[in-house]
């Protein structure tokens, strides 16, 4: 494939085929739609328990048109990792990657994830990341940002969500990256990367979910650009101990753009509901945007270009 450097660039060729189960406004199924594009028939993919084994159709029947492996939840590095061993023994290069939610990454599949990261395994690992355990509930994750409303925390999370994008950095991966299929250049500049890159290459990517996150479907896109906007979800890139920023999030991080107030962000998701109703929460929750940002600047400063 070409490079992608404009919509009109973007594969007609599709991999993820009409009949798949997504919900409307699935920013997952985007994802998942434009990392086949990118990666091509020559790809394989395993999935763990998530949305993703389910919307991708049942057995015998299918909607993705690339071979994939079904997994248990905590396996998906695991098992990309031997596939990518079998198809080195075979003399074979394709491309392996684990599609994963975040409950199957941040929380049940770390230990998996970790272990692939530290052995420097050649795979790409894409987490969607929804922000909670969607396909059985809506139940909290590690992914789950402070406030937020699941099943399992009616009056919203008191805790903050875990930094999986630092953590992986510390275990030693190559390339790390954050990206949403609301800004759909930058996810296509860092996909092929991850593509024509060795080594362990993971993916984070902001994943609106309309019934997890309570928001009409028409609104995916929207609230995906309002997120970097706001610094709710940093674009940022990490490549052989270099960190930079991206896309919007670099302007903000060079002064040339500022950030939106996060109300904006919030006030359009019903699981927020306990936070809008606050002004001093709200103010809060603008806190804790501004010192992830303080923290994301220092990374950049002591994981800057030589």
């Amino acid at each position: 494939m070409s490079k992608v450097k404009s919509i009109k660039d973007i594969p007609l060729q599709e991999y993820l085929m009409p009949g798949h189960a997504a919900c409307a406004g699935c920013a997952m199924a985007l994802a998942v739609r434009h990392v086949l594009k990118i990666l091509g028939r020559n790809t394989t993919v395993t999935v763990p328990a998530c949305c993703l084994s389910v919307i991708q159709g049942i057995f015998p029947k299918t909607a993705v048109d690339v071979p994939l492996k079904n997994t248990a939840f905590a396996s998906a590095a695991a098992m990309a990792s031997g596939i990518k061993a079998g198809y080195r023994v075979q003399g074979k290069n394709v491309n392996v990657i684990a599609i994963a939610g975040d409950g199957g990454t941040y929380d049940i599949g770390i230990q998996a994830l970790s272990g692939a990261v530290e052995r420097n395994e050649d795979i790409i690992y894409l987490v969607y990341d929804n922000q909670a355990y969607m396909n059985t509930g809506i139940q909290r994750s590690g992914a789950t940002p402070y406030g937020a409303w699941t099943t399992t925390t009616p009056k919203g999370k008191t805790e903050k969500r875990k930094d999986l994008g630092f953590i992986m950095i510390a275990n030693g991966a190559r390339y790390v990256a954050t990206v949403t299929p609301s800004y759909l250049m930058d996810f296509y500049s860092k996909f092929q990367k991850a593509k024509e890159r060795k080594g362990s290459r993971v993916v984070i990517d902001l994943s609106p979910c309309p019934p997890g996150w309570r928001y009409d479907p028409g609104f995916t896109i929207e609230i995906g650009k309002l997120a970097v906007q706001t610094g709710a979800w940093i674009l940022w890139e990490f490549e052989d101990g270099v960190f930079q920023f991206t896309g919007f999030s670099k302007m903000i991080a060079e002064g040339k753009a500022k950030k939106k107030p996060v109300e904006s962000y919030l006030k359009l998701q019903g699981r927020f509901k306990e936070i809008i109703k606050s002004k001093e929460k709200i103010e809060y929750y603008q806190e804790l945007i501004n010192e992830n940002w303080e923290k994301y600047l220092k990374i950049a400063e002591i994981y800057k270009k030589k």
